[in-house]
């Protein structure tokens, strides 16, 4: 174990909140985390994988291929662990692996890179003028230029494809559409002395964010700069869509004279509606939206027009009001003929898949995109006339770039022993060639555990899979105590990939072996597979936690059977609360982050509303049978297991009253427990300081119960 972690742990155990001593301690981690790598780094000894070595990796992403097949441009985020946050600059390196390069280095973040057409310039967006701004620079050498100086920041850029224009949003009001007039209202409210607010709709607050009113339009300018236009008008809606959402769901049209973007124009029902759609809307700014899909009331997202021009390609659901319906590739003609755009071809309807993304190759004949798949992410290839899918890359977890010269394939891989870096290969997905190491000093400085995948019969005998981690050193002769992970959603998955917050990599060194099982509800298993949680929360998804712990310790014998954690966040957290009431004298202890004890209460408490009424098949007034059923507040009477609890105060999906009233019934019945509270944490734990205190304390209490 790295000594920054000793060191870190002897000194958390004594400081109190916002004294002295924690300020000391800060700095001292800090320094302990920079002389830990700086030692190892010197003199090539390795050491077991601790978070000290997550939070330092090297994240790439939004990786750029040049037009012409050359180049790639990508976002590096390194971890200023001075000032707790991550950074961001733009490198570039050739996609056969050569001349890799910082591309600016400027203190502030560079994100957002986009390639003028002639592969002379990248424009990007950047905070080092004070605000978020978009910015040009030379690839050939030279400093950057600012293009836009608005009054409000600027994201999600977008370039025309000849040159000549730009797109980017900024967050406005729709009756002030422009910079310049929101900007003398956000001048208005800072003036005024009142501090309440006033909503006649929902949302009120989504994701960590309290609404104002404000909605993230879109703007055109000249790419050499000069106004920038609101094409939306008082549209009232956001592009993207909010809070994940990117610039992936705007695109110009072929001929630069229009824009295609995602939103959802739902008014009062936008916290129970998922019909996101296409619209077109010139750039002259007219503000007049034509809607591509209205038809479909799911969600539309993702265009992408083939490289003739003449088909947008775009991501479809067909189920309102569900997020985790598989998306389709659906094909429209293009230009778009009358009201409800051209005609429309369902690519994918038979492949049982959803796919993320679309990239078209340069002849328009193959769609290459990523899809969860039993535990991986894996790369496919669409045949654009057939609709047949054939696996390009399988293992790992793949994120599709695009095209390169010579017909080969750049995208970034990762896996449960390293993080994400770039690759190339064929259309078939040989001759593999890794393009970027970026983090290759510090994955050979920290040994890490092997990994692999088995499967078991779950509920109704059906096949389940999950995977296991070795510990550190794994040693045969000897029993291992075990961390049971189980993963969010629950329409998600803990596959073969490198995770910045859930690394089981992080167990595996502190002497753990890890266990994962991808339960009903998980996506990559098929759609019959993922829809079978609905209405059965607590049902299918623990029988199989059960069996597949159950196989797992008959499989390996190595796993310690009698020293098994389950540790959960999310849809985790709150089965953690369900086991606790259900499955009493099976765990040593329970951790649960930012888990839901009383699904009535949660669905009053959370945003989405879309998401409980989906799951639970309907609202609590019509179907309180529904909520009841699986509720782990009904089985708090049968706690005794030591539980640690952890929660942020900003989460506004699963509210931090939830892990409030889960350590309240576990204090008020005497049960050994312990609260971890973020007052500046979200739904996730994103600072990396407040990464390092989680795991010490989550790897503290594990080890309090099943260390020997």
């Amino acid at each position: 174990m790295p000594f920054g972690n000793k060191l870190s742990t002897k000194i958390r155990s004594g400081f109190k909140e916002n004294d002295m001593s924690r300020k000391v301690f800060m700095a001292i981690c800090c320094l302990c985390v920079s002389v830990t790598a700086a030692v190892y780094a010197a003199s090539g000894d390795t050491h077991a994988f601790s978070v000290h070595d997550m939070v330092v990796m090297d994240r790439i992403s939004d990786a750029q291929v040049s037009p012409d097949g050359g180049l790639i441009v990508f976002v590096l985020r390194t971890t200023d662990l001075d000032e707790n946050r991550g950074r961001t600059d733009l490198w570039l390196v050739g996609t056969d692996g050569s001349g890799l390069r910082r591309l600016t280095s400027h203190p502030e973040n560079d994100s957002n890179p986009r390639w003028s057409p002639d592969g002379r310039y990248v424009y990007f967006v950047s905070s080092r003028s004070e605000s978020s701004q978009v910015w040009r620079i030379r690839v050939d050498g030279g400093e950057a230029g600012q293009v836009t100086d608005e009054p409000l920041d600027v994201g999600n850029l977008v370039v025309s494809p000849d040159g000549v224009r730009i797109a980017f949003t900024m967050e406005v009001y729709p009756d002030r559409p422009t910079a310049k007039a929101t900007k003398e209202r956000l001048d208005e409210v800072e003036e005024d002395k009142t501090g309440g607010r006033i909503y006649d709709r929902l949302f009120v607050r989504h994701w960590d964010t309290w609404k104002d009113g404000r909605r993230s339009h879109l703007f055109v300018m000249d790419a050499d700069g000069g106004d920038a236009v609101n094409v939306m008008g008082g549209f009232d809606g956001d592009t993207p869509s909010k809070p994940f959402g990117g610039p992936e769901e705007i695109t110009f049209t072929p001929d630069g004279k229009g824009l295609v973007f995602s939103a959802r124009q739902a008014g009062r029902t936008e916290a129970w509606s998922t019909d996101f759609d296409l619209y077109h809307v010139g750039i002259d700014g007219g503000g007049k939206s034509e809607c591509l899909t209205e038809a479909n009331e799911a969600w539309d997202t993702g265009p992408v027009f083939s490289p003739d021009g003449k088909t947008l390609a775009y991501l479809a659901m067909a189920r309102a009001g569900y997020e985790s319906d598989r998306f389709r590739i659906v094909l429209m003609d293009w230009p778009a003929s009358g009201p409800g755009g051209g005609s429309k071809r369902i690519l994918t309807e038979h492949w049982d898949r959803s796919p993320g993304s679309i990239t078209f190759s340069d002849d328009g004949k193959t769609i290459y995109t990523t899809a969860s798949n039993v535990g991986q992410k894996s790369m496919f290839a669409i045949d654009v006339r057939s609709g047949k899918a054939d696996t390009v890359v399988g293992d790992g977890r793949i994120g599709v770039v695009g095209p390169a010269a010579a017909g080969r394939i750049v995208y970034d891989m990762s896996h449960l022993k390293g993080p994400a870096e770039l690759y190339s290969a064929n259309a078939s997905g040989g001759d593999v060639r890794q393009i970027t190491d970026i983090n290759a000093d510090k994955v050979a400085a920290a040994r890490m555990g092997d990994f692999e995948q088995f499967s078991f019969k779950g509920f109704n005998d059906e096949t389940v899979y999950g995977f296991v981690v070795k510990p550190v050193d794994f040693d045969a002769d000897k029993k291992y105590p075990v961390a049971f992970l189980i993963h969010g959603g629950p329409q998600g998955s803990f596959s073969n990939s490198f995770h910045y917050r859930w690394n089981p990599q992080a167990y595996c060194g502190a002497g753990y072996a890890t266990v994962m099982v991808d339960f009903h509800g998980s996506v990559g298993y098929g759609q019959a597979f993922c829809d079978s949680i609905r209405g059965d929360w607590g049902g299918k998804p623990l029988e199989d936690l059960q069996k597949g712990l159950a196989a797992a310790i008959k499989r390996y014998e190595w796993l310690d059977g009698d020293r098994v954690a389950a540790v959960g966040g999310s849809f985790g957290g709150y089965m953690v609360n369900w086991i606790a009431g259900k499955w009493p004298d099976r765990f040593r202890c329970l951790v649960n982050h930012d888990g839901n004890l009383d699904e009535r209460m949660a669905y009053f408490d959370t945003e989405e509303l879309w998401f409980p009424e989906w799951d639970h098949q309907g609202k609590p007034w019509t179907n309180p049978q529904a909520y009841e059923k699986h509720n782990p507040i009904n089985l708090v009477g049968n706690w005794k297991t030591p539980m640690l609890v952890i929660h942020g105060a900003n989460d506004y999906r699963v509210v931090d009253t939830q892990g409030l009233s889960t350590f309240t019934a576990l204090q008020r019945q005497g049960i050994d427990s312990r609260l971890l509270y973020y007052p500046d944490e979200n739904h996730w734990v994103l600072k990396p300081h407040n990464s390092i205190l989680w795991y010490d304390t989550v790897l503290n209490w594990l080890g309090r119960y099943c260390k020997e």
